[in-house]
């Protein structure tokens, strides 16, 4: 095995890792900061492809803009370092079942088409990759440049929607430890007073946030 070949193996594996991290954490900080080291190690493939110009793309857009934009949505919606709930076992196997479909496809297309390494030079220049993007016409990527910029929109949308506050449930055991939060959460201020019926101090409850008897 040639260096070369190991230094792709290290990278995949990151990738592969950083990836598996972003999706299992509960805490969505977290997963944010997963996804940008995944996103790093696929600049670094790019690297190791010697695209170079695609390597900087994909700092710039995703590691420096998609990642922080996220992050930024993460800090004004809720804290971050709060976990998020444990998913449903329903929800766990249809994302298992989707990472198996992926997988499986991948793997079909592979064997279908039995790819064979080539002694061709990797010629691509910036103005090639330019024209390429931006073409209508057979080999053109513009159709798939916008489907991107589409799934974009629906992750961003998709992350801040996670990221928002569940609203507070009117009745029942989620109320309750609601209200015993903010109990616990009041500052207890002891002030000295008269004496009177044998009492020397009179303990007084500020809330720290909110109006109890409101939350009540």
């Amino acid at each position: 095995m040639t260096a070369s070949a190991i230094i792709f193996y290290i990278i995949s594996a990151f990738i592969l890792g950083t990836g598996v991290l972003a999706m299992t954490t509960r805490k969505i900080f977290r997963s944010a900061i997963w996804l940008l080291f995944s996103l790093m190690g696929i600049a670094a493939l790019y690297f190791w492809l010697q695209v170079e110009f695609i390597a900087a793309v994909q700092i710039v857009v995703y590691v420096g803009g998609i990642v922080v934009l996220i992050i930024f949505s993460i800090f004004l919606t809720q804290q971050s370092g709060k976990e998020m709930p444990k998913q449903s076992i329903k929800r766990t196997l249809v994302s298992a079942l989707a990472v198996l479909f992926g997988f499986g496809l991948t793997f079909l297309q592979i064997w279908k088409y039995n790819f064979q390494p080539t002694t061709k030079t990797f010629d691509w220049t910036v103005a090639k990759i330019g024209s390429a993007m931006l073409s209508t016409t057979q080999g053109g990527y513009a159709l798939p440049f916008e489907a991107v910029s589409m799934l974009l929109l629906a992750a961003m949308i998709g992350c801040i929607v996670i990221a928002m506050r569940s609203p507070v449930p009117t009745n029942g055991k989620a109320r309750e430890k609601e209200i015993e939060e903010i109990k616990e959460e009041s500052i207890t201020i002891v002030t000295p007073v008269k004496e009177k019926s044998g009492i020397n101090s009179e303990i007084q409850q500020i809330p720290s946030r909110g109006d109890i008897g409101e939350a009540l």
